[in-house]
């Protein structure tokens, strides 16, 4: 059967497990401290990098639409989203997206604060070599806001979605980094 194979290193490139949820991790390492987890989730987590584009011939008589020479990348939506089945003060201030924490007690702010972004990783498991695969959100915001599903003879959830923001510092970074490393460094 000449198109029913694999490649023999298929296996060498597999993302494997949940992965981990940090607010720190060292890709030159790969290491992070235990206190670096944001929480621990269920379902693993989803990420997407999309790029919107537009497309410079569009409305111009007689041009051709989709010609390389005249596409633009526009704007770029990253986000991370899945469930939390962990929570503390400081991760509920974070899902609210604008908050502040007094002792036990997190409140919503009307307006956003920059220290409102912040950095959030994702590490996994990657091939056969304690590799792994890291997606850095860059200046992430919790937009899906706080919710909790409680469930009768079961834990609760918190469904979350960040997205990464660039910054007017920074404006041409799209605020996301991604790393594979097959050997774990």
């Amino acid at each position: 059967m000449k198109f029913s194979k694999i490649a023999s290193d298929t296996f060498s490139k597999l993302q494997l497990g949940a992965g981990v949820f940090l607010t720190e991790f060292t890709p030159t390492t790969a290491t992070f401290d235990d206190s670096a987890i944001f929480g621990a989730t269920d379902g693993g987590v989803s990420f997407s990098a999309t790029p919107t584009f537009k497309d410079l011939a569009e409305g111009i008589d007689n041009a051709t639409l989709n010609l390389k020479e005249f596409k633009r990348i526009d704007s770029w939506e990253v986000k991370m989203s899945g469930t939390l089945k962990t929570i503390d003060t400081t991760v509920a201030k974070s899902l609210l997206g604008a908050g502040k924490v007094d002792t036990n007690k997190v409140t919503a702010n009307a307006q956003l604060a920059s220290s409102d972004f912040a950095d959030l990783w994702w590490v996994g498991d990657y091939g056969e070599n304690n590799g792994y695969i890291a997606i850095h959100l860059i200046n992430a915001l919790s937009t899906g806001g706080f919710k909790i599903q409680s469930a009768n003879k079961d834990k609760g959830s918190f469904a979350f979605e960040y997205t990464a923001h660039a910054s007017v510092a920074n404006a041409d970074v799209v605020p996301f980094e991604l790393y594979i490393s097959e050997s774990g460094t």
